[in-house]
Order: C-alpha cells, then structure tokens, then sequence
C-alpha cells in the first residue's frame, strides 16, 4: 500500500506551481498507514486546503506538513523551471498577449476583461491577466481572488481564481493609498508583472489597460511588440470617438486591433422591453471606420454588476444569460483570430 500511495501522491499536482509533488520533490515520506509527509516552499502557503484535498483524493489518511531549507526550495523552483516555456515577449513564446483598451475609462474594460478571461478558461485555454491599470485596479476583485501572491526564490507566484492567473496593483497597495507614480516606476512596475511573474506561458495573457495612451501604453508596447488589441467602447457617439485614438496609437505601435466590443449596449427590463439607455451604434460605427470586426454587443443585466462586487463572473453570476452568450462569442472570434504574420521590409524570399 505504501507504494502505491507513494506513487499516488507524487502525481498529485501542487496548485501553486501546477507541476507534480514528485517533480518538485514535495513528498518526503509515506507510512502504511496511509500517512503522507510533504514539504511545502513556504510558510502559511495559501492553497493548503486544496492540496489536502488532493492529497485525500489520492488516497492519503493523514497529511504532516514541514517548510523546505532554502536549499531545498532553490532545488523546487529549478525543477519547476525544467522545460517551463519561454516568458512571454520573449523569443519562442507561444502566449498571445491580447490588450483590452478604450482610449478612456468608464467604458467596462475590466469588466469586458475578466469576463472574456472566465471565457477562455471554460474552452479549455489557460490565460493570466495583468491589471495594468494601475491607478484603476480591479480586476482581483472581479475574479473573487481570495489571497496575496507568495514570492519563491524571488519569483512572484500570481494567485489563481476561476482558472485565472492574475497580477495587479491591487495586492501592493493600501485600500486607502493613491498610487502617484511617474514615468519610469511604471515601467518598472510593468517589467516586473511581465518578467517576474510565474505565469507559465498561457495560452492569452490579457491585459486590463489603463485609460489613454500614456506611460502604461508605450511601455507595455516596448516589452510585447507583438500584441493585439481589443477596443471596448459604448454605444455613445463620445465614447466611440475617444476609443478611436486608441486605435491609431495601437498603429503607430504596429499592435493589430483585432475586434471590437459595444458594453453597455441596451438593458432589457421586467417588461421585457429592451432600453439603449447609451444611445446605439458606435461600436458598429466603429467597427465600418476601422474594418475589423463588432465581436459582441454586451447587455446591461444585473447580475453582471452584483457578480462584480461580489467575484462571480457572468458565466457563474447569470449563467446562459444574454451577457454570458456574447463573452462567449468573443471567447470564440479571439481564439479564431489568431496573430498576423509580420514581414520585414528587408527580408526577400527567393
């Protein structure tokens, strides 16, 4: 029986690092009784009742926990490192890097993006999300995270909630501190969520932009030239206007804008009756201006904005809703959109 749950527990996968205890050389003894010793890389690790859990699935009675030496925990995250693939913006990465851009706020970008994040999960994809709107942040609180990244020989482990991987601002600040940073601390801020970062090269790594074109904008432009843009707008005239300027700023970056998405399109009432509450037609207007796609036109409901304060995405908050059907029609049209090929000017194919 002992080798048996030997061999059971080391295929249990640590929800951490999404790498098997015996890889990562976690499991450090097991009795016939069923007990199992595991070591685990720090103190007060966050995800310990999901690892028992597992644990008890593979079929462990009891579960004795230690804390790695700093040899072991150096050897843990080189072993998790073995075969890991290329950090994304880097050569040889497979991870799409979509950003979520207006030109403004108030539009629902957070929205619009860990809803489209759930989405991806759901359709088998794995994704991490940057909020990197960093006077603005939100998006730990959409996503219902429920702890702090943990650090490991100086790689920052995001948290995971509803599958998603996800970085912010939110985890370093006071809830009541204003973030009042210039130029170069938030490119630094930025190179860390992207260098730093345990994401594991996902699938998409979505990026919550901040409103405008300033300093997020070129940096992140500088650290991922291959990224492709998605722009929110609203039904309003105004809204669409400003969503434009993100636009040329995505070409004169070389990003591709990939699709449009209309928020806030039309609230449909107990009567039944639907209300263009923000006026119609600008993110079709938008869409015929720029010939790239009108991906989805999101309704108002309610559960949307209760599943926001509360960390329940529209696919968990209204299940089969109008809301839910058209996250999953972008899910759907980004997945199909897959990145140009760029060419070099220079480069001649004979």
């Amino acid at each position: 029986m002992a080798d048996s749950l030997q061999t059971a527990a080391s295929e249990v996968e640590d929800p951490l690092l999404n790498r098997s205890l015996g890889e990562l050389g976690m499991v450090r003894g097991v009795s016939r009784s069923g007990q199992v010793k595991v070591a685990l890389p720090i103190p007060n690790y966050p995800l310990v009742e999901e690892l028992n859990g597992r644990l008890g699935v593979a079929g462990a009675s009891h579960i004795e926990y230690e804390i790695m030496d700093d040899e072991a925990r150096a050897a843990l995250m080189d072993a998790a490192r073995k075969g890991a693939a290329p950090g994304i913006g880097e050569p040889g990465s497979r991870t799409r890097v979509i950003t979520v851009a207006s030109g403004k706020g108030g539009v629902g970008k957070s929205s619009v993006t860990t809803n489209l994040a759930v989405s991806l999960v759901g359709k088998g994809h794995s994704v991490g999300v940057i909020d990197a709107d960093i006077w603005g942040f939100s998006i730990p609180k959409m996503l219902g995270v429920t702890h702090q990244p943990v650090v490991i020989e100086q790689t920052i482990i995001p948290p995971v909630a509803h599958g998603v991987k996800a970085m912010s601002m939110d985890y370093f600040v006071g809830e009541d501190t204003a973030v009042i940073w210039r130029g170069p601390m938030l490119h630094k801020a930025i190179e860390q969520f992207l260098k730093e970062v345990w994401w594991d090269g996902p699938d998409f790594l979505l990026v919550d932009m901040p409103p405008g074109t300033g300093d997020v904008s070129i940096s992140l432009s500088q650290f991922l030239p291959r990224a492709q843009v998605l722009l929110v707008t609203t039904p309003q005239p105004t809204a669409k206007r400003v969503a434009r300027r993100a636009s040329l700023m995505a070409q004169k970056v070389n990003h591709d804008v990939i699709g449009i998405i209309e928020n806030m399109s039309w609230f449909t009432a107990d009567d039944g009756k639907s209300y263009r509450i923000f006026g119609e037609g600008g993110g079709q207007s938008l869409s015929d201006e720029l010939d790239v796609p009108l991906m989805a036109q999101i309704p108002l409901i309610l559960e949307m904005r209760e599943g926001a304060d509360a960390g329940a995405p529209v696919s968990i908050a209204a299940p089969g809703s109008e809301a839910d059907a058209a996250f999953d029609a972008v899910a759907e049209a980004v997945i199909r959109r897959k990145p140009r090929v760029r060419t070099h000017q220079d480069l001649v194919i004979r």
